[in-house]
């Protein structure tokens, strides 16, 4: 194969497919009516996103401060948060899906003298409804931004709210808080009252610990309540209602006393409950005490729907867990709890930052959304579908991060499960030769085989053995067919443990140090033979710190090493000598790999850069900057085309390979229409600028032509939308040629214009956001260095101060021979 052939198939140009990111650290969170529209809160931010894909649609403006409480309208045209600034802001919902960061239509300074903790919207989108810490309940006229009810008088903390309307009775309110009583309020009735403290119409007590639950039905009749004090308790509000008419004293003045509602029936949920409703049947709820039906989340986990009538569990939905520890318990209980009737769905927010919906027509789990992973130490691409087709390939990633869980992401939407079993942090995952089976390692100093349960419904990993017999941490893994299974170990031993007979053949010690792959500076190669005993081969000396990934060559007998030294080495399978060096990483290397039939490599480093390098010279081909952190995790597809890496800041990116000799195959056939669409879909000015600049150095007569070619201002002129492509300056020296190609691009622009009258061949303006990043990346950097810089000067100045008490000699001082190196596995 010539060099020309074998350079036109290098893979050179990626874009970011996906991006598998962080939307949720703890909070209230709202879904529309429609149930395909979530919205979460990221910190101090909220994000709006689409349920089925798991995309980003838009970010709503943030006030810097954490949001204690949210709401969406019925009808899902706004949005009202409250924040600990005690602020309240309206947000009208974007209906366009192109506002990116959409502002507040109203701002209130402050809308109560305390944090809103909870917060709901009427069944008309009219009302809003706000219970703050102090006890204070407001009702705002969202569309006129005012007050039009105050009710004081609650015994602390409001801890639930929830409105009722029907054609009988009108509009009431009600309202739960700290000193365990449910008040009702009527707003007709109270509309025209200022001033004073507004008594309830009907008080409601029986709970013993704080109610957090309030639901009525659709007829108004009957009102259930869950709380903490593990019960759920139903009213009948029939008799309630018929006495809300004031008695009169005998001057004629109407005397306000609250309804002592009676209490209809207990039921024991034997769990802290935090959320609880009533579920609709197909003609709403039912009236009659027979069909009432509703459902509990709390401590336990799990959501469970309950007959009222018996006062039994009909079903549950998702997984009770047996808490192990206090901490566990904490992290698995729900937290909220959202009910969508127009999609039978149950959304169960947990403590741990996973919302599920379950369906309650089929009783599973439909979907979960992980909204945050922390950092990401390894990923693995997995096929657990009968590989009928192509597109049953890669359909999976399983995701390793700080957590004893394993994510299984399904590959084209933010669709995950949790495969749950190990006790510790896992650390190293991988798969079999098919990508049917998962391999995990962890801190737990076992190892796990998972396999799908059901390739032909919703994808389900179970665990079908565990290796044990390692003393510590498993941080190292590979499948040898489906044979064997190697593990590596900080005991600095590898073990091969037999998948046919379910047990371990060999335990050898292999290295000096803790076995990553590998922290003695060395790789050592093995052979194994028939009865599965190790005999090594060779030993590739040369990095100088510890190596962290290996990887044999798939076409070719040689060795890639990625190591804390920044460098990437080569190695001769033959002999055991390096053959090349790679250089470019300014941080450890942590992961390494070959693409395209090895004639390419991959690395990701420290430096949060994944590189692309051709193995004919040291050059660097491609970089890709979308991390701020360390990288550690690196995988590829088997067709090759696509790249998960996954890194310390929380997000896995999906990068598709195209061929870069795509873009000079049109250049070359001077069908400049594709090459410029290519470029702007890849968002590569970089690929435009060098064309113009080839059209401009060809060009014979420029007062008749724009760019110095009219066939390249047909395409201007008749592309879809205009686009102006402003790239970040890379060098000063390109400069001068880039403002005279902006230029180039006005006088083009304009002549589109003048040309077609603005219409349909007008162009949008296109900015690339990577200038931003690459701004907030090296001021991350810095500001990392800076605290680093406090810390050696702390560690100085406690030497000083060492050394004036120690009064020894120099002949007594410590000796240091050669700098001390940690390396630390994530």
């Amino acid at each position: 194969m010539s060099s020309a052939v074998a350079r036109s198939k290098l893979k050179t140009s990626f874009k970011k497919a996906r991006v598998v990111g962080p939307i949720y650290t703890g909070g209230p969170v709202a879904i529309t009516q429609d149930g395909t529209k979530l919205v979460t809160a990221l910190s101090d931010e909220l994000l709006l996103t689409d349920v089925s894909s798991g995309d980003e649609i838009c970010r709503f403006s943030s006030d810097t401060e954490e949001v204690t409480s949210l709401a969406l309208t019925a009808n899902g045209a706004q949005l009202a948060v409250f924040s600990s600034s005690l602020s309240l802001r309206i947000f009208d919902i974007p209906k366009d899906g192109e506002t990116k960061l959409v502002q507040p239509s109203r701002v209130v300074a402050r809308a109560h003298d305390a944090p809103v903790h909870v917060c709901t919207i009427d069944p008309t989108s009219t009302y809003l409804a706000s219970g703050s810490a102090d006890g204070v309940v407001k009702v705002w006229d969202l569309a006129r931004g005012f007050i039009t009810h105050v009710f004081k008088g609650h015994g602390g903390v409001v801890s639930a709210l929830t409105f009722s309307l029907s054609p009988a009775h009108g509009m009431h309110l009600f309202t739960a808080s700290v000193d365990t009583r449910i008040r009702m309020f009527d707003l007709a009735k109270h509309a025209a009252k200022t001033g004073g403290v507004v008594k309830p119409d009907a008080l409601f007590e029986g709970h013993v610990s704080v109610p957090r639950g309030l639901d009525v039905s659709p007829d108004g009749r009957w009102l259930i309540s869950g709380g903490r004090d593990s019960v759920v308790l139903v009213w009948d509000l029939a008799d309630t209602l018929k006495h809300l008419a004031p008695v009169k004293t005998k001057k004629g003045k109407a005397k306000e006393n609250p309804t002592t509602s009676v209490l209809f029936k207990t039921i024991p949920i034997l769990e802290s409950v935090e959320a609880c409703g009533l579920v609709h049947s197909e003609g709403g709820a039912s009236s009659s005490n027979g069909g009432l039906i509703f459902y509990t989340a709390g401590a336990s986990g799990a959501v469970k729907v309950w007959d009222c009538n018996s006062g039994k569990v009909l079903y549950s939905l998702g997984m009770e867990y047996n808490a192990i520890s206090d901490d566990e318990e904490e992290r698995q209980q729900i937290m909220q709890a959202l009910y969508v009737p127009s999609q039978a769905l149950i959304i169960s927010v947990h403590a741990d930052q996973n919302i599920l919906f379950h369906s309650l027509a089929t009783r599973t789990l439909v979907r979960q959304l992980i909204g945050y992973n922390d950092e990401i130490v390894d990923a693995t691409f997995l096929s657990p579908r009968s590989q009928t087709s192509p597109d049953d390939r890669d359909t999976h990633v399983a995701l390793a991060t700080n957590s004893s869980l394993i994510r299984l992401y399904s590959a084209s939407t933010s669709d995950a499960r949790l495969l749950e079993g190990h006790a510790d942090i896992v650390l190293c995952l991988d798969h079999s030769a098919d990508s049917r089976l998962l391999v995990s390692g962890s801190k737990d100093r076992s190892a796990r085989i998972w396999a799908p349960v059901d390739a032909d419904a919703d994808v389900r990993y179970r665990c079908v053995a565990v290796c044990e017999g390692h003393a510590e941490s498993v941080g190292a893994k590979t499948t040898g067919g489906h044979l064997f299974m190697f593990t590596g170990s900080q005991d600095r031993t590898i073990k091969i443990d037999s998948l046919v007979k379910c047990r371990s053949l060999t335990t050898l010690k292999a290295h000096d140090k803790d076995i990553n792959s590998l922290d003695d500076r060395t790789a050592k190669v093995w052979a194994i033979d028939a009865i599965g005993e190790l005999r090594p081969l060779g030993t590739c000396k040369g990095h100088k710190r510890g190596v962290w990934s290996v990887r044999f060559g798939r076409e070719e007998r040689v060795l890639a090493t990625g190591s804390g030294d920044k460098t990437v080495k080569l190695w001769n399978l033959d002999d055991f000598s390096c053959v090349k060096t790679f250089e470019g990483h300014t941080n450890s290397v942590l992961r390494v790999d070959f693409l395209n039939a090895g004639m390419q490599m991959v690395s990701s480093a420290s430096d949060g850069l994944v590189k692309v390098c051709g193995m004919c010279g040291k050059e660097c081909m491609t970089t890709l900057d979308n991390h701020e952190d360390k990288v550690w995790a690196l995988a590829i597809s088997s067709d090759e085309r696509k790249i998960i890496s996954g890194a310390a800041d929380f997000h896995s990116h999906d990068a598709h390979a195209l061929q870069g000799a795509l873009f000079m195959n049109y250049l070359s056939l001077h069908d400049y229409r594709k090459a410029i669409q290519i470029s702007l879909s890849l968002s590569q000015p970089g690929r435009l600028l060098s064309l113009f600049k080839t059209v401009g150095a060809s060009a014979e007569d420029r007062q008749t032509s724009i760019t110095g070619s009219a066939s390249v201002d047909e395409v201007l002129r008749t592309l879809e939308g205009a686009r102006i492509v402003q790239a970040p300056p890379i060098s000063a020296r390109l400069e001068c040629e880039r403002q005279d190609e902006r230029c180039r691009s006005a006088r083009a622009l304009r002549h589109c214009k003048a040309t077609l009258g603005g219409g349909g061949g007008e162009c949008a303006l296109v900015r690339r956001p990577s200038h931003g990043q690459r701004r907030r990346q090296h001021r991350t950097q810095g500001t990392r260095l800076v605290q680093d810089s406090y810390m050696i000067d702390y560690i100085l100045g406690e030497m000083d101060d060492a050394c004036s008490v120690w009064d020894a000699d120099l002949d007594d001082a410590m000796q240091i021979d050669a700098p001390m190196t940690v390396m630390a596995h994530a």
